[in-house]
């Protein structure tokens, strides 16, 4: 009986002790879900509150003072969360409403699609957004569609998202994510301006390499607020036309990275705009948000 008894206190024990290990696990476990919680919220809300200076540093009446939007980074810190700002005004970038074929290709073939390619997206937009059913020269149209077994056509109306030009014939998800930090649906502009561009809409412009894209980016970031505005900051377009700070709209596109000193982070991408106070009390109106958290 001594023997049973000595084994059953042995089972008794083994059970307990994976039992207690099962229990410190899920505490760990538990722990470390409520950490990652915190942390992420942490992060988004550093990454909001660096929008909402955005917002501030882009409403100050002095050009002097005033944010400029030309992709410069803005740092600050938050509660102790890293935050860097980079604000692009939508008139740098190609409206996909209102881009001619010509700057569409240009666009394409700035992201290293090869020039055959880069005319048939384009004329495809063309064909998606105008309200007829001839086709481009390159384009396409509902029967190309239906050839290749999509269940849709042409919209033959104006995009109503950027990320519905994935739809357009011929179009892939990585050329999508090339052109993506390059287009708008808000500028209402057939060419972006230079004075706000972003890497990739500059190269849509004609004669431009990527070293003068380049060039051009690092001289707009050193200029001072206030100096594109005036014609005089040096800085020329292949053709030889001083880049100005022309348009310049309302609408912007505010990337807000965050980052807690244990590496957890969270980037805000939000397409605003700007100008009186919307019913939830903000001066500016939300038309894209997109969010995530980075490693």
């Amino acid at each position: 009986m001594r023997g049973v008894a000595f084994v059953l206190v042995m089972w008794v024990i083994a059970l307990l002790s994976i039992l207690l290990g099962s229990f410190a696990v899920i505490a760990r476990t538990e722990g470390m879900q409520s950490r990652h919680l915190f942390d992420s919220a942490t992060a988004r809300y550093a990454a909001e509150a660096g929008l909402n200076l955005a917002v501030y540093g882009l409403s100050k009446p002095n050009p002097e003072e005033k944010w400029m939007a030309d992709g410069r980074p803005y740092q600050f810190t938050f509660d102790g969360v890293e935050v860097e700002i980079e604000i692009t005004d939508d008139s740098g970038k190609i409206d996909i409403n209102a881009a001619d074929p010509l700057a569409l290709k240009n666009l394409f073939m700035g992201t290293g699609v090869d020039e055959l390619r880069a005319e048939e997206l384009a004329d495809a937009i063309q064909d998606w957004r105008d309200p007829d059913d001839l086709r481009s020269l390159q384009g396409a149209e509902v029967d190309d569609y239906e050839a290749v077994g999509l269940p849709y056509g042409p919209r033959n109306a104006p995009f109503e998202t950027l990320s519905e030009i994935q739809q357009v014939f011929g179009m892939d998800y990585d050329t999508y994510m090339k052109i993506e930090p390059a287009i708008t649906m808000y500028s209402g502009r057939a060419t972006p301006s230079a004075a706000y561009a972003p890497m990739e809409a500059l190269m849509a412009i004609p004669g431009m390499t990527a070293d003068q894209a380049q060039a051009i980016i690092e001289g707009r970031q050193q200029l001072p607020p206030g100096a594109l505005a005036m014609g005089t900051s040096g800085l020329l377009l292949p053709d030889g036309t001083p880049i100005m700070a022309d348009g310049g709209g309302l609408t912007y596109s505010v990337k807000s990275r965050a980052r807690l000193p244990n590496g957890a982070g969270t980037v805000l991408d939000a397409t605003i705009r700007m100008g009186g106070m919307n019913s939830a009390g903000r001066p500016y109106v939300v038309l894209r948000w997109r969010d995530g958290e980075t490693s």
